[in-house]
């Protein structure tokens, strides 16, 4: 929860982004990301990252993405 705080990031955010993403994608890591824009936060996106190999699967780091801001 510390990293989320740090970075300025609402734990419901990340649930919103895991639960209702607008993006999903998969990584051959084995990790699986999900976007969400975040109108709250200036219509940045979030990425939160998580390890779909582990059973549950296990939220390894969420942040603000600022590639995507142009890209998306």
């Amino acid at each position: 929860m510390t990293m989320l705080h740090e970075r300025g990031i609402k734990r419901s955010w990340v649930d919103s982004a895991v639960l209702q993403p607008d993006i999903i994608e998969n990584h051959a890591d084995g990790t699986r990301h999900y976007l969400k824009e975040i109108p709250e936060y200036g219509n940045r996106w979030l990425r939160v990252v998580v390890n779909a190999a582990s059973v549950p699967h296990k939220r390894v780091t969420a942040f603000f993405d600022r590639r995507l801001r142009k890209n998306i």
